[in-house]
């Protein structure tokens, strides 16, 4: 499929500025940068005052803007990016901008065909305020949760997870033998016992001197959570490595390598290969992770869990 002589994409993913610095890891910016998985360099300090003023240009005027593609099954993929830094969503009066751009964007995929669009929060919001959209809206939880669960060792008998609404109720999917031992979202005081931590939210150094020796931390928060705990280990974001037959990728996902994208993102590459029909917003549906699993496995998506992990130097 066509308009005005380019192809359709089948899937967007929208996504949002980290922060100022990763703003320069783009092929707009730096190729070679961008085909390697951010890290903070030296050599991005002297551009450091022009991606400010850029940024503050992009506040000013820009829109929703076109940042990568690739191809898988003959299915063309875009990644469409929000021009707004992470920290500027917990800013109250940028909210509603925000919105209005991630509206737009939902709407603008409607608009010309796209199928699937996947967006890293709960997307409820657009689908009850426009119940008759084309484009299938998915925020991609669903495969987090599942990414998630995998990583969890077998022998783990405590877990603390600190998380957003996105992760309110993980908890049921959890084995029968962690359902005694899991610990409400908001009670750092029982976070001493436990040495397997879920973090889905930014949590300070402050916060993580709750944790016991030896806590590994699991996490899907952008930006990774500081580690500065010597005797503790802290795990990669939740991602998966795209199957082989992915072409034309050109650029990395954030800190990731190049073929591995975030839980959330694949999240809604499984939901376009499957055709599926419904659109995946606000809470997740624990009685879903399992088929939505199954179909990232059946797909060829492989878990980075091969029990990779980073300590603090």
């Amino acid at each position: 499929m066509t308009r005005n002589g380019s192809r359709v994409p089948d899937f967007v993913f929208l996504a949002h500025i980290v922060d100022i610095t990763s703003a320069m890891h783009g092929q707009c910016c730096l190729r070679t940068f961008a085909s390697l998985p951010f890290r903070t360099r030296f050599f991005l300090i002297p551009f450091f005052p022009i991606a400010v003023i850029g940024l503050s240009a992009m506040w000013l005027w820009s829109k929703t803007f076109l940042f990568s593609f690739y191809y898988l099954r003959d299915r063309l993929h875009q990644t469409w990016v929000v021009p707004r830094c992470g920290f500027q969503y917990f800013l109250p009066f940028a909210t509603e901008g925000i919105n209005k751009h991630i509206e737009q964007a939902i709407l603008t995929a409607d608009k010309i065909g796209v199928k699937n669009e996947s967006l890293n929060g709960g997307g409820k919001l657009f689908v009850d305020k426009h119940p008759n959209l084309r484009v299938r809206v998915v925020h991609g939880n669903t495969l987090t949760a599942a990414v998630i669960l995998d990583e969890i060792p077998k022998d783990a008998t405590e877990m603390l997870t600190l998380a957003t609404d996105r992760f309110e109720k993980v908890q049921k999917e959890a084995p029968p033998e962690f359902q005694s031992y899991l610990v409400q979202v908001t009670k750092y005081q029982a976070a001493q016992h436990c040495k397997t931590w879920i973090v889905g939210k930014w949590i300070t150094p402050r916060e993580q001197n709750w944790a016991p020796r030896g806590t590994h931390f699991h996490q899907f928060v952008v930006p990774p959570i500081f580690a500065f705990r010597r005797d503790c280990t802290y795990g990669d974001l939740a991602a998966m490595r795209l199957p082989e037959d992915v072409e034309g990728l050109g650029c990395c996902e954030y800190t990731m390598d190049r073929g591995v994208v975030h839980a959330c993102h694949a999240g809604g590459i499984v939901h376009m290969l499957e055709g599926w029909t419904h659109h995946e917003v606000g809470a997740i549906d624990v009685d879903r992770i399992d088929v939505v699993w199954k179909a990232a496995m059946k797909h060829g998506l492989r878990p980075l869990s091969s029990g990779s992990t980073v300590k603090a130097n």
